[in-house]
């Protein structure tokens, strides 16, 4: 399951809840005939449909079919809402799933050398980094380039890169 929002809070007496998109595709998880499983606080998973959903001051506030009043919402502050790998998008070439890219062994382009595995992605600004962590602990960042990022092999869990110099300094 994939995380693509968390329920921060009520909106409204009509069990409308306030959701913190955590995906790149908002568009479509928070529009109405979604379909998303609901889970947290020590709760089983409920599968939920959407009715309504609109961005309001950088929160989504969305409604579903099984929620109907402020009491019933207020009940679902702090859970998480998910997708099936079955309702991902498919993406265009060279693009990916962080959850996908986390665990691949970093292979040195020039001479095969094993970088270390990829433990993060950060998302600081005009490019995402992959950090990097070789056996001994020690953090390599990458920026997620073309020019550093030559090739990546999902189903081996492999990612070949070109070290741009001082990068290992």
């Amino acid at each position: 399951m994939f995380t693509v929002g968390s329920i921060v809070g009520t909106h409204g007496l009509k069990g409308e809840v306030r959701v913190l998109s955590r995906t790149d595709f908002p568009h479509l998880r928070f529009a109405k005939g979604s379909i998303l499983t609901m889970q947290g606080n020590h709760r089983a998973a409920q599968v939920v449909h959407v009715l309504s959903g609109r961005l309001q001051k950088n929160i989504y506030v969305v409604s579903f079919e099984e929620i109907n009043t402020i009491d019933e919402a207020e009940k679902c502050r702090g859970m998480d809402l998910f997708v099936s790998r079955e309702q991902l998008p498919d993406l265009s070439e060279g693009h990916y799933f962080v959850r996908d890219l986390l665990g691949c062994t970093v292979v040195s382009i020039e001479d095969g050398t094993i970088l270390g595995t990829l433990v993060d992605v950060l998302s600081p600004g005009a490019n995402d980094v992959y950090v990097v962590k070789n056996s001994s602990g020690i953090e390599l960042l990458l920026p997620a380039i073309p020019d550093c990022i030559r090739h990546v092999d999902i189903a081996q869990k492999r990612m070949v890169v070109y070290v741009m110099p001082g990068l290992l300094d």
